[in-house]
This record gives C-alpha cells, sequence and structure tokens, in this order.
C-alpha cells in the first residue's frame, strides 16, 4: 500500500524527479482513476518555489482544453505542497525526440498545430506559459499534444510576475523570445516564438540557433536570422518552412497569434503549397555549420487541431542582453551548442528568398542585472525514466 496524499490519492510509482519536488503516478481513490501527483520537495522551503508551485495550480485550473493537462486539485500535506493532475499515457516530447530522432514534415506540423490550439486555449484565458519547450510537451500513446508545466506562466493583466523577486529572467535560453531576452515582459507572442522554435527542432534536429553557451544563443535570438529550415533539410515543403519562419520573427507585433498558427499548420500539413500572407525579401542566412541529425522516419499522425531584413540590432541593445543574461548557464535540456545526437545537416548557401521576418524588437532600457540575472528554466527538468515499452510509458510531467 503506497502513502496516501491528503487521504484521498495513493502514490503508486515515481515517475520523474527535479530541482523542486517529484512526480508519481497515483490513484484517487475516492474517483478510482489514475492521476498524477507532483509533490514539492520536503526540504524545499523557498518561499518563491512555493509561490511558484501554486501559481502553476490556479494557472492550469483556469484552463479546460485537450492540448493542456488539466489540473484537479492542489493542497498541502504534511507540509508539502502538492498538485493532482491528468496522468498523461505517453512521454515528453525531448524523450521522443531523443529516442525516435526526427519527425516528418507532416507530422511535424499536426502536432505544431496541436500545440498551438493549446496555447491559443491558454492566451484567451489571459495565461502566457512562458517556457515552451520539447521537455514541457507530453505526447499520449496516440500522439496527442498535452502542454503540462505552467510553473512560470503568469497572467497577462499581471506584469509582477515578469521578473522574479530575485531580478531572474525564467526561461529555457534555447527557446527564449527576442523581447524577453533584452528584459521587456512575456506577451503571448512570446510562447508563439517558442512554438516556433520547437516546431524548427522537431524538423531539423536542432533549435534555430547554437552557441558555446546559454547567452551566446540567447544573444542570437536577438540579432541572428535563423537558417530556413529547407536548407538543413531540403525535404521540408517550402511553405511550411515560411510559415514557421513567420512564427520566428524579432518583433511579436509581426507574428501570427496562436489562433492563427493552429490554422496555418493544420492547413499546410506539412506538404500543402499554401504560402503565408506578405513574406519580405531578406539576404540569405550564412552557412550552416555540420551538424549531425536523426533520419527521419514516418511515425502515425496524431490528431491536428485546427517588415524589414534581419541584419541586427543596435550595440546598445546587444550591451543589454548581455547585462540581462550575465554568465554561462549549462542546460538541462542539453548544451545549447549541441544538437540532437545522431544525423547530418548539409552545410548549404542559396540565392537570396523570401523569408517572413521581421525587425528585432526595439532598444528599450533593460533591467538592471546583475551577471547571473539570466536563469535558464532547463536545469530544473526532472529525470524522468525512459520508456518501458513502445509507444511510450505512463507518465506525468513536472
Amino acid at each position: 500500500m503506497g502513502v496516501l496524499v491528503a487521504e484521498r490519492y495513493r502514490l503508486d510509482e515515481p515517475l520523474g524527479h527535479g530541482a523542486m519536488g517529484e512526480v508519481w503516478r497515483a490513484t484517487d481513490q475516492t474517483l478510482g482513476r489514475p492521476v498524477a501527483v507532483k509533490l514539492l520537495r520536503a526540504d524545499e522551503g523557498d518561499a518563491a518555489a512555493s509561490e511558484r508551485f501554486r501559481m502553476e495550480a490556479q494557472t492550469a485550473a483556469r484552463l479546460s482544453h485537450p492540448h493542456v493537462v488539466s489540473m484537479y486539485d492542489s493542497g498541502c500535506h504534511d507540509g508539502r505542497l502538492y498538485l493532482v493532475m491528468e496522468l498523461v499515457d505517453g512521454w515528453s516530447l525531448a524523450q521522443d525526440l531523443a529516442v525516435h530522432g526526427l519527425l516528418n514534415p507532416q507530422e511535424a506540423a499536426g502536432i505544431g498545430a496541436q500545440m498551438a490550439a493549446g496555447l491559443s486555449a491558454a492566451h484567451l484565458q489571459g495565461v502566457i506559459h512562458r517556457d515552451i519547450k520539447p521537455g514541457n510537451i507530453m505526447l499520449t500513446s496516440d500522439r496527442i499534444v498535452k502542454i503540462t508545466d505552467f510553473g512560470i506562466a503568469r497572467f497577462a493583466d499581471d506584469a509582477s510576475h515578469t521578473l522574479t523577486a530575485t531580478g531572474k529572467i525564467l526561461g529555457s535560453g534555447s527557446y527564449l523570445a527576442p523581447e524577453r531576452a533584452v528584459g521587456r515582459p512575456a506577451v503571448p507572442a512570446s510562447d508563439v516564438y517558442a512554438l516556433g522554435c520547437v516546431l524548427y527542432e522537431l524538423l531539423t534536429g536542432r533549435p534555430p540557433f547554437l552557441g558555446e553557451n546559454t547567452p551566446a544563443v540567447v544573444q542570437q535570438h536577438v540579432n541572428a536570422a535563423p537558417v530556413p529550415p529547407d536548407q538543413l533539410r531540403p525535404e521540408i515543403p517550402r511553405s511550411l518552412a515560411d510559415h514557421l519562419l513567420l512564427l520566428l520573427a524579432k518583433d511579436p507585433a509581426q507574428r501570427p497569434t496562436a489562433e492563427q498558427a493552429a490554422g496555418w499548420l493544420a492547413a499546410v500539413d506539412g506538404h500543402s503549397d499554401q504560402a503565408p500572407p506578405a513574406p519580405v525579401a531578406v539576404p540569405p542566412a550564412p552557412p550552416a555549420p555540420a551538424h549531425r541529425l536523426r533520419p527521419s522516419r514516418s511515425r502515425p499522425t496524431g490528431s491536428k487541431t485546427p517588415s524589414k531584413a534581419v541584419i541586427g540590432v543596435a550595440g546598445a541593445v546587444a550591451f543589454a542582453v548581455a547585462a540581462v543574461i550575465g554568465a554561462s548557464v549549462t542546460s538541462g535540456d542539453g548544451d545549447p551548442s549541441s544538437p540532437s545526437p545522431g544525423s547530418t545537416v548539409p552545410s548549404t548557401s542559396t540565392p537570396p528568398r523570401e523569408v517572413p521576418l521581421s525587425g528585432a524588437p526595439s532598444a528599450t532600457p533593460s533591467p538592471d542585472l546583475s551577471s547571473s540575472a539570466f536563469d535558464d528554466d532547463e536545469d530544473e527538468e526532472e529525470k524522468e525514466e525512459p520508456p518501458k515499452k513502445k509507444g511510450g510509458r505512463k507518465g506525468g510531467k513536472d
């Protein structure tokens, strides 16, 4: 007989653990259904961690959508905060990439459409996730997307959560929107940018930008144009590549909404010739260095739910970014300079093409932060057990 939390939830099997706590497969003995229970670490007495834990419960409880993990209950048991969530029969997108490699373009578009639909539902409720990355996206055994981990989410009308009490910017460097890198508040378009980064990785095996450390990667989010994904992988349809680059526009005002992105990705579906509206010609990106990528493979698809040239920014903005990001931070999802193991990205140079990107965010005063101000939240990923069988394991997600 496992430990009983709040005289109701029996802890049956550990699913993962991280810096803040642990996740268990559990049984709701009142309703007789499997659930995931997330427990704050017993020795975690930090007030900020407790507030973050409560924020996750409050934000997730506002959402009800097929592509967002449902929150059932929360409380305190023996001095430890707990959350009770939907138990996902599957694994994270990060695990899926590590085991299976690249997605074919059609499936990547379908997964992107589901992610965008879930984000649209959150944005309509005034919730900004702020940490979209492969480790926070669950896939069921039927390839259905479930967005999880609203631990650093904030409400769109609550600017007080832009920075933590210690002045650190929370988020994952490989997926951080340019406006957040220069210390501006997160907006719904910041989640759309992160969605674009994840989709880029699903298609190419690497995030849009690589660097020796997290600060180097974040600098590129502000200053550099991404290599068009179809240059790295020619089988990606041009229309899908151009839609993806719209998500990665430097100016948040030039990105589509999550709702628009969901519709576009569902329509493109990896093979349509439909082009996005009003692309703007920019110079070609420099040749990409050779990186190893896993070969593409086909898998069953899950459900689908329905400017200006980017050359650089002023030195003042670059300096501001350096002040924000500070020293190098090691990523829990892997070093930013290390692509996903397994496949080859050709180094390619192509003539100028139309790439729907817009200018970088305007230079605005950055917060007066120390060199340790940038907090790459990737180091707080929980350590998940490898899947026990093909099709994924049953598990919750921190």
